[in-house]
């Protein structure tokens, strides 16, 4: 017996009810806040990037921002999920949010960019393990059949959250200041403390009960993650192809790569086990999640910038902008959910769901800086339909390989990747997108006369500054704006539809309709047979 199959549900396991009680209702609530936090600290500094950069006098690392955030919380999902497994989940979530408030904190007082980004880092550490726990417990209390509903309304969560991002961000940076945006997690953060602590009663049956930590592996990880985002930042921009420092990244990460496989082999307690990858579902939909988070990402991230220089959009109103997205993420992944509750059935979702995401991204890529706003909205909608039907349904569809007992694990390992494809997708179109555009702005303001002095402050520049430029430097900010993103869609479209072919092959098992952590030993069985 593989492990694949050992892990799949049987139909003959018994049916529970309903779990939608008021404990666990509650409880959700809590998760909701954790994955809320999560995915609003992803994308609530999108809006503010223009004017912090510019207060910091830092355009040149604007991008580590926002992948410092995601570094660091991708390092650690899969430790997190494994770790959680092992010891039980609710001490680490609670550990894990408090880590992510110290690190509002620090991001509310930084006087300097290098101090910003060490705060979003901070951020990133707690943040990974609320985005992996908090789907683990739910996992943990809720059987898979049902789980669709739960899971539906918590990537829903994560759209609202991650497109009202830059809408409350806009709005804290044109009222109270930018700096309180970090402040949001500290009440959100002590509620879903407290309702994880008073509801969340954790059966010791879940634990696989295992003490080893695999601190090797998880060095391995931090730097096979780290040479892939550095090569994506820097190759061809700050560094040459062929230059010592690339070519030392490459060999970073290849041999990390290889090193890794090799110690999860053999390990008593892997970070990644490597029985996970038998599973075809697992593998299929951690790869489809790579592609769709890489265009997802690179769209939510610097479109509110986008909207704000070419369109003279506030930043309040650049967040507006984005709620189509967010809507047709929420009402699609919501109803999607259900239906899959209902019917069973789920395949087709992933599939159709990444093509649309495609189409949305070439659409996208033919804006122009003179486009109607309605029509950057239609097109960011489209793109939002896509994701409501993958996002969640990818995750859905790992759970129901394993079980429970090994659910966390195999979220966190699935998870980690679909992170790393976020981070290569804020840092590739970060890096690509922020090199066009400073050179953009050189070329462009040289030619224009009296412009001098704007283009030697070209790495400083914000949008109150760029309202109230003369009409010809103003064209020049906008062209430079509009030239140096929207090409960069088209360039990943393609990725989305490599996921949606991937997605074809994915087998559609049965959806299990009980919690039961029997089959784990089975599993583990197998893995010291390796």
């Amino acid at each position: 017996m593989t492990a694949s199959t050992a892990a799949q549900p049987t139909g003959t396991a018994e049916r529970t009810t309903d779990p939608a009680t008021g404990q666990i209702v509650t409880l959700f609530i809590g998760l909701m806040l954790a994955t809320f936090m999560f995915s609003l600290n992803q994308t609530i500094l999108a809006t503010a990037l223009p004017t912090i950069v510019g207060e910091l006098d830092g355009v040149d690392r604007m991008m580590w921002i926002q992948t410092g955030f995601m570094l660091s919380s991708t390092i650690l999902m899969p430790a997190y999920g494994r770790l959680g497994d092992q010891l039980g989940r609710k001490p680490l979530f609670i550990g894990a949010i408090t880590v992510f408030m110290v690190g509002s904190v620090m991001g509310f007082f930084a006087e300097s960019m290098t101090w910003l980004i060490v705060g979003r880092v901070v951020q990133g550490v707690g943040g990974g393990g609320m985005m992996i726990l908090s789907q683990a417990i739910i996992a943990t209390v809720v059987p898979a059949r049902q789980r669709g509903k739960y899971m539906g309304i918590m990537g829903s969560v994560f759209a609202v959250s991650s497109v009202a991002g830059p809408l409350i961000g806009g709005w804290l940076t044109e009222g109270p200041g930018w700096r309180w945006a970090f402040l949001l997690a500290l009440p959100l953060g002590l509620l879903a403390i407290a309702s994880t602590a008073v509801f969340f009663r954790e059966d010791p049956a879940t634990r696989t009960g295992e003490r080893s930590v695999d601190a090797l592996g998880l060095a391995l990880i931090a730097v096979f993650t780290s040479s892939v985002v550095l090569l994506s930042a820097w190759g061809g921009t700050q560094y040459e192809w062929a230059s010592p420092q690339i070519i030392g990244l490459i060999v970073a990460g290849l041999a990390s790569a290889v090193v890794f496989v090799f110690v999860e082999q053999r390990v008593a307690s892997p970070i990644i086990p490597m029985w996970l990858f038998r599973d075809r579902n697992f593998t299929l939909a951690s790869i489809a999640g790579v592609c769709l988070s890489i265009g997802m990402f690179g769209v939510i991230t610097y479109m509110p910038t986008y909207l704000q220089m070419t369109h003279r959009l506030t930043p309040t109103v650049a967040g507006l902008a984005m709620i189509p997205l967010m809507a047709s993420m929420l009402v699609v992944g919501t109803s999607v959910g259900f239906l899959i509750a209902r019917t069973g059935r789920y395949k087709v979702y992933p599939i159709a769901g990444m093509l649309v995401a495609a189409v949305g991204l070439v659409l996208l890529s033919t804006l122009t800086a003179d486009a109607p706003l309605w029509r950057v909205m239609t097109d960011l909608a489209v793109f939002g339909v896509g994701l409501g039907m993958a996002l969640q349904q990818l995750v859905l569809i790992v759970q129901n390989s394993f079980p429970v007992s090994l659910v966390g694990t195999a979220t966190a390992s699935n998870n980690y990747f679909r992170q790393v494809g976020g981070t290569l997708g804020m840092s590739l179109v970060g890096t690509l997108f922020t090199t066009r555009l400073v050179t953009n702005l050189q070329e462009g303001l040289a030619g224009v006369p009296g412009a001098a002095d704007q283009a030697a402050h070209a790495n400083s520049i914000t949008p109150d500054i760029v309202a109230h430029l003369p009409q010809p430097v103003f064209d020049v900010v906008v062209t430079s704006y509009n030239d140096a993103l929207v090409p960069l869609y088209l360039w990943i479209a393609p990725l989305a539809l490599v996921g949606c072919v991937i997605a074809c092959f994915i087998e559609p098992k049965p959806l299990a309709t009980s919690n039961t952590p029997v089959e784990r030993t089975v599993l583990e069985g197998e893995d010291a047979a390796v």
